[in-house]
């Protein structure tokens, strides 16, 4: 059984802090949101403490300050909070890369990655694939207009981490994230 101490409370209130007054793409929902819903899913599905605060944390260094980030992290929750939020990074480089060869790299380098920080990109890459699932059902195809691209695109990347987890990681939550996957292609 995880016990959550003041380290996940400190954490809840750094990334609130980080990430206060952003929000979802293309919608009114706060970003917290997600951090929250990863955080769950994590914990829902057997993390650690640390697991879970790099839930909270996992897009802080990639969306708000890179290196300088991940540092202060380090600083604040240690190194293996620090190392899962760095491998779930999908890029340092400023400005980012291509968006297809990014998402090609970051699928490439889940091999190399260890099953702590696999937990957290897969809760993290499920609930994203359960909102636009859930936003295809409220708003059709005009969900996809939110993306910088097509609806194949997004559709293939999902498609190609669902293969992944599914053989790296399986289990409820990978199937949870294979459910979410068909039926987003089903919208195609």
């Amino acid at each position: 059984m995880t016990i959550l101490t003041r380290r996940f409370d400190d954490a809840l209130l750094y990334a609130s802090h980080v990430h206060g007054g952003h929000k979802r793409k293309g919608t009114s929902i706060p970003y917290l949101s997600h951090l929250l819903a990863v955080a769950s899913l994590t914990l829902e599905h057997g993390g650690t403490e640390d697991q879970a605060i790099a839930a909270l944390l996992h897009d802080a260094a990639e969306d708000q300050g890179g290196q300088e980030r991940l540092d202060d992290i380090r600083a604040r929750f240690g190194d293996a909070v620090a190392e899962i939020v760095h491998d779930c990074t999908d890029s340092w480089e400023l400005p980012k890369p291509e968006w297809h060869e990014r998402k090609q790299r970051y699928i490439a380098s889940l091999d190399t990655k260890p099953d702590t920080s696999l937990l957290v990109s897969l809760a993290d890459k499920t609930h994203n694939a359960r909102c636009i699932v859930t936003d295809l059902h409220l708003e059709g195809e005009k969900l996809w207009d939110r993306f910088s691209k097509p609806a194949k695109d997004t559709c293939w990347y999902y498609r190609e981490l669902e293969e992944f987890f599914g053989k790296r990681r399986p289990g409820p939550l990978a199937r949870e994230l294979k459910r979410a996957v068909d039926e987003m292609h089903a919208f195609l």
